[in-house]
């Protein structure tokens, strides 16, 4: 039987792995991103995180290849039974993705995800980003008459401040607007500014469901990048070079290999399942490009490690 975790106090029940595909119809073609999805439900995983931005930075692109390249995958394949999909609305791209949750913006955004995904409802639909433009309130009610209409099952923010998501869980209930479900940060072993402290009070204290992104802080953390050692040719290395090719980074890639040898693991392995016994947080959300590299991250699902490792980690990361 695959594990499955519930998200929060919804009735999602996923796994401990979310696939991301910001990279499909990016680094990864329409076939590769066939062989992941078919590699990822067959290794057990049932959650897939997509966005009506991915991928507009690529030239050529308008948003919505992600969903497009998942749509298609879902016509030819069939849906799997329990197989759950979030996907995002209102961060700014390019002209054909526009920023902001005003009523327009919103349901031009569902539409279209519905629309490409070939799917009837959405199990979990964040606020991509935070709109200061227009009050709380009115971005609670304008993703809430989604759920009334049986679009979307829970609706769940990414990339918002802990003050302003406690404002947003505040204002839901005093209004009687739906509750954010859903917590999505920037976090991992070497990026934690998002989430630690008050943002884990919170989703802890309100049983809100985390699924952190850039979990493997953009590949770094999987070992690939070495002292003295090339860069890889990706359209990420540059700026991984310039965020944790450091004392830091290197002190971090130390720990993560002592711990992974004395799991037989690898260093993603042992930074994805750091975050999985990490208070709040659901199922941390990984991409992959290849079979190999599902394979190589859902093997972090049932790594145990031990308090004394974790510290390590948490020292390094610090």
């Amino acid at each position: 039987m695959p594990d499955r975790r519930r998200f929060g106090s919804t009735d999602l029940m996923v796994s401990p792995l979310c696939l991301g595909t910001n990279v499909f119809g990016w680094t990864c073609d329409e076939e590769a991103s066939f062989a992941v999805l078919d590699a990822y439900v067959e290794a057990g995983g049932n959650f897939l995180d997509t966005a009506t931005v991915y991928s507009t930075w690529v030239p050529g692109n308008e948003g919505g290849e992600s969903e497009a390249i998942i749509g298609r995958w879902l016509a030819s394949r069939g849906r799997p039974a329990d197989l759950l999909i979030a996907t995002k609305v209102g961060f700014p791209g390019d002209p054909h993705m526009r920023a902001g949750l005003d009523r327009e913006n919103v349901r031009a955004g569902i539409e279209g995800s519905l629309e490409r995904l070939g799917v009837e409802s959405i199990d979990l639909y964040y606020a991509h980003k935070d709109d200061e433009a227009i009050p709380i309130e009115d971005a609670l009610r304008n993703l809430g008459e989604l759920t009334r209409e049986g679009l979307v099952d829970y609706v769940a923010a990414s990339n918002y401040t802990p003050g302003r998501l406690a404002e947003a869980m505040a204002i839901a209930d005093e209004h009687d607007l739906p509750r954010f479900q859903g917590f999505q940060p920037h976090f991992n072993l070497l990026e934690r500014a998002e989430y630690q402290g008050d943002g884990e009070d919170i989703c802890v204290g309100e049983h809100i469901g985390v699924a952190p992104y850039f979990t493997l802080a953009r590949g770094f953390l999987t070992g690939k990048y070495r002292p003295g050692r090339d860069l890889p040719a990706t359209p990420r290395a540059a700026g991984i070079s310039r965020a944790y090719l450091n004392d830091r980074g290197w002190a971090m890639l130390a720990v993560l290999d002592d711990v992974a040898a004395a799991h037989g693991a690898t260093p993603a392995q042992v930074a994805l399942a750091w975050l999985m016994q990490y208070p709040g947080v659901v199922c941390p959300v990984a991409s992959a490009t290849s079979p190999a590299h599902v394979t190589e991250i859902m093997g972090a699902i049932g790594l145990e490690l031990t308090d004394e490792e974790v510290a390590h980690l948490d020292a390094a990361g610090r």
